[in-house]
């Protein structure tokens, strides 16, 4: 995949909440020409897009519906990122 920006902040201006939180976006172009965006702060939140703006467009969608879900699940232990390590492996 080749890297098309990974410098999008996107606001989150959902309904429930005056406060707006900004967010890294990563967006790809895949070889089929569909824009994959995610959100390395969110693990497991991406979608895509046939365009660049409706991938955009949901990306904030997901973004909105992660953080209700994580809102739901306030009380149950969560899963904390804790970093990147490289491994090495003979092949």
């Amino acid at each position: 995949m080749n890297k098309v920006n990974t410098n999008f902040f996107i606001k989150n201006h959902s309904s429930k909440s005056s406060d707006s939180m900004d967010f890294d976006v990563v967006l790809e172009k895949d070889s089929e020409g569909w824009f994959i965006a995610s959100v390395p702060a969110l693990p497991g939140c991406h979608t895509q897009g046939k365009t660049k703006k409706e991938a955009l467009d949901n990306i904030k969608e997901a973004i909105e519906l992660f953080l209700e879900v994580k809102a739901e699940k306030k009380n149950k232990t969560e899963v904390s990122f804790v970093g990147i390590k490289k491994v090495s492996v003979y092949a």
